[in-house]
């Protein structure tokens, strides 16, 4: 393998593949189809509002997922008010003892809380885009940082380099936030509704006008803050290349099929990288899954998609259009005749498709197929703006969603097992095999009567030990002792060691029941996370806009207190700022560029005056500041 140049912390590193889970069925689903680690909401704190489970469904989770060595982590990663630090407290404490791996968290509150000995893993919320940021999370104790969206590969590889101990987490797949996460303030100064509470308002959505500073329009009702989806499949080496070790799918609000299609598309991917560098990565868990479908990210949710910045900034990451999905290609309109129209292209129809266009207002319109007759199609109703030449997307394949719905995969653990003799009867032991060979293994013995059989057992053992059924057990080999076949075993005794060995909870974790708060998690006793004040200025905005750090209860301003930060204003939800000019979202995504008006990137000088504002379709303005130091686009109250 070629290494990249100071990348000598490469080899032999486990891939992590970490998909969103829904609910328990989600969750299990995930699993199922090639993940390696899953993340879900609890009840409360988590970052989608709208995507809670019971601590029972966790721990549920939980145990399905440790059969497999994968991973469950719960998002505790919105900001907290002072009420709700008790509630806190014995919600990580609940997790812990059902057996989840880590927590991940925004609110540096937590960490002055009576925490369990439990992971953490500082949530994107916590805008970790420099290498300064993510040391200093590595000091409080963090074992894991999920790296901001707009990150370069080079950056990450920056970050890598200059903090090579920290396991850097990387967003792979879906939706895209405008705004750095944990920096976006809109959806709660607009509609009250808390991005840091997990309500976003989805303001990025919204049409908007771009006006100048003499009122002249210059685009009219366009989703302008609108970004197409991520979509890093093709990047998946680059990004381990660079330092990265768990690959994060978004969409805990998406369906089940979403999570099928898209954790199988990533989980055969990441197996062909591994298949290409067999002495250098495996898989962070264990378990062959087979599939019973091909899957097609052009067939799932999608607003098209984007590398993001992943090379740099590059045109072509926002969809300025809709914010819809349109879903996949299919061709263009041939001929309309009365009430259908025939498609030149050599994708096939069913009955129920839902195709789209994008019409001549520039809005995304679609409709129901009623009927299909080969490559002619009757609608539901005939769109009064479809016209020959039209291109058309289908953001419903009735034929694959019927087929999402059946059983798609499997994922079974392979075993060797070997049946021996004892003193007083007969003993299997059951190997579990992987990657990392003998990854589990389990002895179960029983006490019987021996007795000489008239012709060797061999075949009938192995029958009776290979009759796995629904388990979640596939049996690569029979290792039997040497005489052990000469002896007759009743089926009936096989039959009973194979369940014993088979129902062994193997990857049962430590008996956290016991545990008491004096095992409370302690910040390092190193120095390292202790800065001065100037430097927990991670962007500039951070001085000027103190309220950023989203600080929302005592525990939070006691921990930058002893940081060196004196002087902090409360998070944005607490205490809204006076001021007109108050940052609501910062972004790497900028309009000027994405409109072709950056001089710095080649674009052509606008005959416009700054500044330039945002207008929704009820008046409300917003202006933009572009620092063009910094490469970045801010959206500030008006």
């Amino acid at each position: 393998m070629k290494e990249s140049k100071g990348d000598k912390n490469i080899r032999m590193r486990t891939l992590e593949l970490l998909a969103p889970a829904k609910n328990l069925e989600s969750g299990i689903a995930a699993i199922d189809h090639g993940a390696d680690a899953v993340y879900v909401g609890a009840t409360h704190f988590g970052a989608r509002a709208a995507a809670g489970n019971s601590v029972e469904d966790i721990a549920e989770l939980c145990r399905y997922a440790h059969r497999f060595s994968v991973k469950v982590y719960v998002t505790v990663n919105t900001i907290i008010y002072e009420h709700e630090i008790e509630e806190t407290e014995q919600l990580i404490w609940q997790l812990y003892r059902v057996g989840v791996d880590a927590i991940l968290v925004q609110d540096m509150g937590v960490l002055k809380m009576n925490l369990p000995p439990i992971a953490l893993h500082a949530s994107t919320q916590t805008d970790n885009r420099s290498v300064e940021k993510v040391r200093w999370l590595k000091g409080l104790g963090f074992e894991r940082v999920v790296l901001a969206r707009e990150l370069s590969v080079e950056e990450i590889r920056k970050i890598h380099q200059e903090a090579p101990e920290v396991e850097l987490e990387v967003f792979v797949h879906g939706a895209l936030c405008v705004s750095y996460s944990g920096v976006c303030y809109v959806s709660e100064h607009c509609f009250g509704r808390s991005a840091n509470r997990g309500e976003c308002a989805q303001f990025c959505r919204m049409k908007f006008d771009l006006i100048d500073s003499d009122g002249m329009e210059i685009e009219h009702q366009r989703y302008l803050l609108s970004m197409k989806d991520l979509c890093q499949i093709d990047n998946l080496e680059p990004l381990v290349m660079a330092g990265a070790c768990s690959f994060k799918i978004e969409g805990r609000l998406k369906d089940m099929s979403y999570v099928k299609n898209v954790v199988s598309a990533y989980s055969m991917r990441l197996n062909e990288l591994i298949e290409k560098y067999p002495n250098d990565f495996c898989r962070a868990s264990v378990g062959r899954v087979e599939y019973g479908f091909t899957p097609n990210l052009k067939k799932v949710f999608n607003r098209g998609y984007t590398h993001y910045f992943a090379d740099g900034r590059r045109p072509g990451i926002a969809s300025f259009d809709t914010p819809k999905a349109m879903g996949e290609y299919v061709g263009k309109v041939k001929e309309i005749r009365g009430s259908s129209f025939n498609v030149a292209g050599t994708a096939s129809f069913a009955n129920g498709d839902g195709l789209c266009f994008i019409n001549s207002n520039r809005e995304l319109e679609g409709f129901r197929v009623n009927r299909v007759e080969g490559n002619r199609l009757f609608p539901f109703k005939m769109p009064a703006q479809l016209k020959p030449g039209t291109p058309l997307y289908r953001n419903n394949d009735e034929v694959f969603t019927k087929q999402m719905a059946k059983q798609t995969a499997e994922r079974k653990l392979d075993i060797r097992l070997g049946l021996n003799e004892t003193d007083k009867g007969f003993s299997l032991k059951m190997t579990i095999l992987g990657q990392r060979e003998n990854h589990g293994v389990v002895v179960r013995e029983m006490e019987c009567e021996k007795q000489l059989a008239q012709k060797p057992q061999r075949e009938n053992i192995i029958k009776q030990l290979t009759k796995l059924g629904n388990t979640p057990y596939r049996c690569q080999k029979v290792e039997l002792a040497d005489g052990v076949d000469r002896y007759f075993i009743p089926s009936s005794l096989l039959a009973a060691l194979r369940r014993e060995v088979v129902e062994a909870d193997i990857d049962a974790p430590e008996d956290r029941n016991e545990a008491t708060t004096d095992n409370s998690h302690k910040i390092n006793d190193s120095n390292q996370s202790i800065l001065q004040a100037d430097k927990l200025v991670w962007t500039p905005a951070y001085k000027a806009h103190s309220y950023i750090y989203n600080v929302s209860n005592r525990l939070a301003k006691d921990f930058y207190k002893e940081q060196g930060l004196t002087t902090l204003d409360e998070a944005f939800e607490v205490k809204k700022p006076k001021a007109d000019s108050a940052l609501l979202m910062q972004c790497r995504h900028c309009i000027k560029f994405s409109l072709g008006y950056c001089v710095k990137h080649g674009g052509t000088k606008p005959t416009w005056h700054e500044p330039l504002y945002l207008k929704l379709g009820d008046g409300r303005r917003f202006r933009l500041h572009f620092n063009c130091n910094e490469c970045q686009m801010n959206v500030l109250a008006e």
